[in-house]
């Protein structure tokens, strides 16, 4: 689905990553560990076309994606859920899902009305919270909104940066398990960059750990929970 392929990027004359390579094959969960500083952000920033990157190749289901605008690679299925959230302090929370509405979300059988049903299933939440502010939920519920807004645009792939940043352990517990929920029910692919390497390993069908904007290491959670370069990579042992 997502093709990688010796992506360098920075920003101005900091590069940032350097020859990165990975696959997000359809239908996984695929998981990027690195400490603060690793380029995870830089990573999801250029992939949803917030940074040009300076060399490489970016595919989309055949697409060639490096260099588009970010509106564009929207409409090709692609949402991205940025660190810190986003979402629209002063809208209330069907506001925020409602502003998130593309031409995907219009081609889908009943619309707008039919992924607000959806959402509100999946995060009952946010469903009693509907005519709330933005600014008045918890960090966990800000957290499930902003994966809410990505589903209403009816993606084939999420990028998910740092989800559980900030949250207790049985709200990102609930959402980890969520996000599995989204990809059996809906089908939808997931990229999802994390410094809890515990809690991500659980959900992740394969794992990358990146370093200083290096992919050091790669395999299977199992593989990756016994493999040396988590601790390089986090302790710099």
């Amino acid at each position: 689905m997502l093709h990688i392929d010796n992506l360098h990027a920075g920003y101005n004359e900091n590069r940032v990553l350097h020859g990165l390579s990975l696959t997000v094959p359809h239908g996984q969960i695929v998981v990027v560990l690195g400490a603060n500083g690793a380029g995870k952000t830089t990573l999801m920033n250029t992939l949803s076309g917030f940074i040009r990157p300076i060399a490489g190749q970016i595919q989309f289901e055949g697409h060639t994606i490096q260099g588009m605008m970010p509106e564009r690679i929207v409409s090709l299925g692609i949402s991205h859920v940025p660190q810190g959230r986003r979402i629209f302090p002063g809208l209330t929370v069907q506001e925020n899902l409602k502003v998130a509405q593309t031409a995907a979300t219009k081609r889908t059988k009943g619309g707008f009305e039919a992924a607000l049903a959806e959402i509100y299933q999946l995060f009952p939440r946010l469903k009693e919270r509907e005519n709330q502010l933005g600014w008045s939920l918890s960090g966990g519920e800000q957290q499930m909104l902003a994966v809410s807004r990505a589903l209403v645009a009816r993606p084939k792939l999420i990028l998910l940066d740092e989800p559980s940043l900030g949250l207790a352990p049985l709200i990102f517990e609930a959402l980890f398990s969520a996000i599995l929920e989204i990809r059996q029910k809906d089908d939808v692919s997931f990229l999802i960059v994390e410094q809890n390497a515990e809690q991500a390993l659980r959900v992740a069908d394969y794992v990358y750990v990146m370093e200083l904007g290096h992919i050091v290491a790669e395999g299977t959670p199992n593989v990756i929970a016994n493999d040396p370069a988590i601790e390089r990579a986090y302790l710099g042992a």
